[in-house]
C-alpha cells in the first residue's frame, strides 16, 4: 500500500543514499514526457524538504527545458536489493548553472566530475513510498566510466561547443537556457 509524507525522514533519506540509480521525471506543458535514469554519486538530499543532483552533459537537456517552462518534477528511486521499496519525490525543481548565484552553496555538496553541466534543485512538495515487489534484484557490476571518459577527451571547451550544439532546445523546442546567467 502506498504511503506519502509532506518530507523526506530519516529512514528515507538513509535509503535514498544506500541507491546507486535514480530516474527524473519532467514533462512540457505540450509536448513529450521526459524519463531520464541517473548515478554516478550525484545525488544529494539537502534537509528534508530539499534534494538535489549533479546533472552531467548528456544526448539532450530535457528536464532543464522542462523546469524552465513549469518546474514540475518526480525522482523515483528503486530498490534492486533484499529490501524491496519505491520511493517517488514530487516538487518543483529548478536548475543552478555555474554563474547562477547559487552554484557554489550546492556545488560544494558533489564532487567535481568531468562533463558536470548544471545543479537541479527540488523543492520537495510530497513523497510516496510503495511495495516494490515487482522490481528485480540486481546487484551492481560497477560505474560505467564512459561518460567521464568523453568528457575529459572533449575538455572543457569541447563541452560547451557540444552544449551549443546540443542541449540548446528541447526535442519539442523549448529554450532550456544552458549557458544563459
Amino acid at each position: 500500500m502506498a504511503k506519502f509524507y509532506s518530507e523526506l525522514n530519516e529512514d528515507l533519506r538513509n535509503f535514498i543514499e544506500e541507491q546507486k540509480v535514480f530516474f527524473t521525471a519532467t514533462a512540457p506543458i505540450t509536448g513529450r514526457i521526459n524519463l531520464s535514469p541517473k548515478g554516478c554519486d550525484t545525488f544529494r538530499c539537502i534537509d528534508n524538504k530539499t534534494v538535489a543532483y549533479l546533472d552531467l552533459t548528456g544526448s539532450g537537456n530535457e528536464t532543464a527545458a522542462h523546469l524552465n517552462e513549469n518546474g514540475r518534477m518526480t525522482i523515483m528511486f528503486c530498490s534492486f536489493s533484499d529490501r524491496p521499496l519505491i520511493l517517488r519525490i514530487y516538487g518543483q525543481g529548478r536548475v543552478i548553472s555555474s554563474t547562477h548565484q547559487e552554484w557554489h552553496k550546492f556545488y560544494s555538496l558533489f564532487e567535481p566530475t568531468p562533463g558536470e553541466r548544471q545543479i537541479v534543485v527540488l523543492d520537495v512538495e510530497s513523497v510516496q513510498t510503495s511495495c516494490g515487489y515487482g522490481v528485480p534484484m540486481y546487484e551492481l557490476k560497477e560505474e560505467r566510466k564512459t561518460l567521464v571518459e568523453w568528457a575529459n577527451k572533449k575538455g572543457k571547451q569541447g563541452i560547451v561547443d557540444y552544449w551549443q550544439e546540443k542541449n540548446q532546445k528541447s526535442i519539442d523546442g523549448l529554450p532550456t537556457n544552458i549557458g544563459q546567467g
